[in-house]
């Protein structure tokens, strides 16, 4: 772009044409009414769903946990008639040394047996927990038969490492980006707030795949989207390519898995959801996957192609559409580039310990490659790449039509090529 004018003011708003103004609020507008509705139709029901059984306990209600901490630590001989039993002082000796294992006093810091103690009996393994003493951990508080109250491992207790992890994340989010920051993180609450209470709750309801993903989808970008970056035709424009793309994406997730014949059944989450809670579609869930896990992507190449084509017609106001379309597309390409590296290698980091299995199970690479576990991640790649790279024309070509509106006046300056110098 030439250099004299780059004296442009970017205080002031880009001037717009009226009629494309007028359309993108229609399209968003029919948009977002088309959703609102989708959601009130696909909104799930108050039906109750039974505990699957692993996760029931005795009485048949969902497992209690209380908090706990490891006192004292030992090895020694096992057999206690006091393991998993509550008790005030120490437990009872094992009546004969016949085995060894780790010894484990716990005190039980919450519900009924608060202030109480109770003794775990461990044999190394592996899945075996390491406890120390000073642990912090969480127990599973049920019943025998007889009604005697019983106490088992469930997990290490992790709120408080946890909760300072995010609290830090917040404040670096919130000093850096400052109030756009903060909006983005209100945006983040939202879309974890829609899979919640209506994604997962309308696939528990057997509610179709796709449009609850779309529905959802199309709620989160709403939110998040206008939240970050402000209620702007930039920010429009970014939303119409990122919809667009997102209906592209759905349509390849669909295609895909059914090509592929992927099941979804060698994830051990989804043969528990398709064993206890049988009328979930599998499939379904992979879909929703699919389409839910590209929005982040898509957000952020999205917006930054608006960005660019926007401040690229501003810096030249006798620039072409062509050539701001151009230059906003050189952008986009290294965009591309770099972000289909972390799209794939994000997959690729989830899917390690696969791999690390198949690689010293001795299969050919193709067998590996073609399995449905690591199938379903180059599939998963695969969709939000091309949703991704179909993303970047799209919303540049959306953006520069709204910087540089049919409707507006555009001079035809003498040949510049020679300061136009193509990378």
């Amino acid at each position: 772009m030439s250099d004299h004018h780059h004296h442009h003011d970017h205080s002031e708003p880009i001037a717009i044409g009226a009629t494309a103004a007028r359309v993108v609020v229609g399209l968003l507008t029919a948009v977002g009414i088309l959703v609102v509705i989708g959601a009130i139709m696909l909104w799930p029901s108050k039906q109750h769903v039974d505990i699957p059984l692993p996760m029931q306990n005795a009485g048949g209600g969902a497992v209690q946990t209380e908090a706990g901490t490891v006192t004292m630590q030992d090895v020694g001989p096992c057999g206690s008639s006091s393991l998993g039993k509550v008790f005030v002082d120490k437990p009872e000796a094992p009546r004969s040394n016949a085995y060894t294992c780790q010894r484990s006093l716990i005190t039980i810091e919450s519900g009924p047996h608060k202030g109480n103690h109770t003794l775990f009996e461990i044999a190394p393994g592996p899945g075996q927990p390491d406890l120390r003493a000073g642990d912090k951990i969480r127990l599973v508080r049920q019943t025998d038969p007889t009604g005697t109250p019983l106490y088992s491992f469930e997990d290490y207790a992790r709120g408080l490492p946890l909760t300072l992890i995010v609290v830090v994340f917040v404040v670096v989010i919130i000093v850096v980006a400052r109030w756009r920051g903060l909006r983005a993180l209100l945006g983040l609450v939202f879309a974890f707030a829609v899979l919640v209470l209506f994604l997962l709750p309308a696939l528990l309801d057997g509610k179709p795949a796709i449009p609850v993903a779309l529905v959802a989808g199309s709620l989160i970008l709403y939110a998040v989207l206008y939240l970050a970056h402000g209620v702007n035709l930039r920010t429009s424009s970014a939303l119409l390519g990122t919809l667009t793309s997102m209906l592209v994406a759905a349509a390849l997730s669909w295609l895909s898995i059914e090509l592929t014949h992927l099941t979804g059944l060698s994830e051990e989450q989804n043969t528990n959801v398709a064993t206890y809670l049988q009328h979930v579609s599998i499939t379904g869930l992979l879909l929703a996957g699919f389409i839910i896990g590209s929005l982040g992507v898509l957000n952020d190449v999205t917006i930054t192609q608006a960005s660019a084509a926007f401040e690229l017609a501003a810096l030249d106001q006798s620039a072409s559409r062509r050539e701001v379309f151009t230059a906003a597309m050189r952008v986009g390409r290294d965009h591309i580039a770099s972000t289909v590296y972390t799209l794939v290698l994000a997959y690729a980091g989830g899917a390690l310990p696969l791999l690390l299995l198949f690689s010293v199970a001795g299969r050919s690479i193709r067998d590996v490659l073609t399995g449905d576990a690591v199938a379903i991640e180059i599939a998963r790649s695969a969709v939000g790449g091309i949703a991704l790279a179909l993303s970047v024309p799209l919303t540049t070509g959306i953006a520069v039509l709204l910087a540089r509106p049919f409707g507006s006046k555009e001079t035809t300056p003498p040949p510049r090529h020679a300061r136009h110098a193509r990378t």
